[in-house]
């Protein structure tokens, strides 16, 4: 890499982390205002508060870093171009394309570095921050009817009052249905905690199986269960699905394909994770076109703030245009990646027609 292409990248860099920072700092004011709302609820006190919101920190990382990517490039190319520097790279035979060349690269690093927060640390300490909240409120993970949970495992369907942070259940109740779904058995349990393989562990059991003879009923203290029920499915219920870890995901979706249910939220959810990091070099190559302009003619603080409001354009339609495909189920991965082709076109058309000018 030559001298040129390590001082603009340099630059890019250095904007691009002082615009995540302040960001990263405005959204974590955001959450600690957010949360002193619930402080004082069980042992909700300011020292969890704050654990939490640093524990958000970065989940917050991988939603930030396309927007300070954007922002830091238009700073950077705005301070090469009121320097003059600018003109001095094009003057020395740089072209536009070698320049979109440079920050793809870079786009590249940031995209990869985000991609690796997204997977490996922000699973695990959301997951983290929601247990810790869910503890110290003394709540449980999630009632999503008054019922409590329901989950359908084969041909049978699972209802749990309570799911805790600790993924232990309470409160169980297990409807078993024959080939022509009629009820055949009813298990009751008061706790179940995972053992592993795919094993649970009920404790204070009735069983009820029906029959066109009679209906028997036994009790027993303990009894293992197997279900494909498991931790990792039920941590569905404390992360948000962009927020998961992809393994998690791919077994969730897997989890609902095998019991004919819907997995068009979790599709897109996995493509939008997987691919969002990619938008990255997108948006910085749409600061490009936005640097090539005389510093006597002035107007870059409008071309800045126009520059700001293509990022947030694409941020805005990347989420309508999921929601819009979730409501008329359009392919996941077309729906996911659409707005980044269609930015990155129209980033490549305004290159195109500077390099004509």
């Amino acid at each position: 890499m030559n001298l040129i292409a390590r001082y603009l990248l340099k630059e890019v860099a250095f904007a691009a982390g002082f615009v995540f920072l302040a960001l990263l700092v405005l959204f974590s004011f955001f959450d600690l205002i957010n949360e002193l709302g619930g402080m004082g609820r069980g042992g909700y006190g300011l020292a969890q508060v704050a654990l939490f919101v640093l524990l958000n920190i970065p989940g917050h990382v991988y939603e930030i870093v396309p927007i300070a990517a954007l922002i830091g490039t238009l700073f950077a190319l705005s301070r090469l171009v009121m320097n003059s520097e600018f003109a001095v790279m094009r003057v020395s035979g740089i072209s536009n394309w070698r320049l979109s060349a440079y920050l793809g690269v870079a786009g590249l690093v940031f995209a990869l570095i985000a991609l690796g927060v997204g997977e490996l640390v922000a699973p695990w300490t959301e997951q983290a921050a929601q247990k810790l909240k869910l503890r110290a409120t003394k709540s449980v993970v999630a009632q999503a009817f008054r019922s409590g949970l329901w989950v359908k495992d084969g041909s049978a369907f699972v209802n749990v009052r309570e799911v805790l942070p600790d993924a232990s259940l309470r409160d169980i109740r297990i409807y078993e249905f024959n080939d022509k779904w009629e009820l055949v058995r009813i298990t009751g349990a008061q706790n179940g905690i995972w053992q592993k393989n795919q094993q649970w562990l009920l404790e204070k059991v009735s069983d009820t199986a029906f029959s066109p003879e009679a209906i028997k009923v036994m009790d027993e203290p303990k009894r293992s269960w197997r279900s494909v029920l498991s931790p990792d499915i039920l941590s569905v219920l404390l992360v948000a699905p962009e927020k998961m870890a992809t393994p998690v995901l791919l077994k969730y979706i897997q989890h609902l394909k095998a019991n004919k249910q819907k997995t068009s939220r979790y599709e897109m959810a996995l493509w939008s994770k997987i691919l969002y990091p990619f938008a990255i070099p997108v948006m910085m190559l749409m600061a490009l076109p936005f640097a090539f302009h005389s510093p006597r003619s002035g107007g870059i603080n409008l071309k800045i703030f126009l520059g700001i409001l293509a990022g947030l354009g694409f941020h805005l339609s990347n989420r309508l245009v999921s929601h819009v495909g979730l409501l008329n189920d359009w392919p996941p991965m077309l729906t996911a990646v659409a707005p980044s082709l269609i930015f990155l076109g129209l980033a490549l058309g305004a290159l195109g027609w500077q390099e004509r000018r």
